[in-house]
């Protein structure tokens, strides 16, 4: 029997480590021949010198479980890099057909005391990441299926996050970035449908090196043979969602966001229309606004927004 991934190749940024490895491994698992991408520089903020030895580790440890893997060192947040990136996969395997996106660091200040690098660091690493190699990647599938005048595979899974979901007021700049990728995402996947490609967004909860203080008090209880289970927090949890994205199986699942965790796996609805008003004149007066609005805001629970704080609340059940 065959695996569903057999045949494939993927590229996965961000893969050294946490939920990127986890998601490389498990590419391979289903049978995709995987470029692990990384930059490796030790610190969640970006800082330190880069390294070849997360990604080179997690390519070596996929050729040594009898699957096909190769490392690339490059920085996606730059362009030709990530072109690059493409180029490698192509050049190894054949061609590209799985793209996922993961890379990203992490600069936290509230948005009264962040500077400008804080910024422009975070949406260089995440979104212009994300942008920069679904480019190619995207430019490869178009050529691929005007050559053949026909569909061809290809799948993005790019990485939003909770953060932008439900608002995250010490993250201006990361829920700036992953509400990019989301608006970048449900783009591409109309601009690419006619090609075969799709593309989704998932935005996983796990326990990286990224996240490591946020998550330093949900430890799993102890004592009860719960030792003995997949940490709720575990990027194992997540990488499954991503190879069955990356799959035949999920032809039909594109320009979708999805939360995935501990087990569990939301799928998020589109923006609803709450309410609609209309001029009973040419054009809105202030009076008019507000004899309108002003009401309709009048009950709203304190503290409510556009951002779906219920999301924070979801789990395995």
């Amino acid at each position: 029997m065959s695996l569903p991934l057999e045949g494939r190749s993927a590229i996965v940024t961000g893969a050294g480590r946490g939920l990127g490895r986890a998601e490389a491994l498990e590419l391979a698992r289903l049978g995709a021949a995987v470029v692990v991408n990384d930059f490796g520089q030790p610190g969640r903020d970006g800082s330190g010198a880069a390294s070849a030895t997360p990604a080179e580790d997690v390519a070596a440890g996929i050729r040594a479980a009898g699957g096909r893997a190769v490392a690339h060192t490059g920085d996606v947040a730059d362009h030709q890099q990530a072109r690059e990136l493409v180029e490698l996969a192509v050049a190894e395997f054949g061609h590209l057909d799985i793209l996922v996106n993961n890379a990203g660091i992490l600069r936290d200040r509230m948005v009264f005391s962040m500077s400008e690098d804080e910024w422009d660091s975070v949406i260089r690493v995440h979104l212009k990441g994300h942008f920069n190699t679904t480019h190619f990647a995207a430019a490869h599938w178009r050529a691929r299926s005007k050559a053949a005048d026909a569909p061809v595979y290809g799948r993005i899974v790019n990485t939003s996050s909770e953060a932008f979901l439900a608002g995250s007021a010490g993250q201006p700049n990361y829920a700036a970035a992953k509400g990019g990728i989301v608006g970048l995402t449900t783009s591409t996947a109309l601009a690419l449908a006619k090609y075969g490609v799709t593309a989704n967004v998932i935005c996983p909860r796990a326990r990286t090196r990224m996240t490591a203080d946020v998550f330093a008090g949900f430890q799993e209880p102890a004592g009860d043979g719960s030792e003995d289970r997949l940490d709720p927090l575990a990027p194992e949890h997540v990488a499954p969602l991503v190879g069955y994205l990356a799959s035949p199986a999920a032809a039909q699942v594109n320009g979708q966001l999805l939360v995935v965790h501990g087990g569990m796996v939301a799928v998020v609805e589109r923006p609803r229309v709450a309410a609609k008003f209309d001029t009973k004149q040419d054009a809105f007066t202030y009076d008019e606004l507000d004899a309108l609005l002003t009401p309709h805001y009048a009950d709203r629970p304190a503290g409510e927004t556009f951002a779906a704080a219920e999301v924070l609340g979801l789990k395995h059940e």
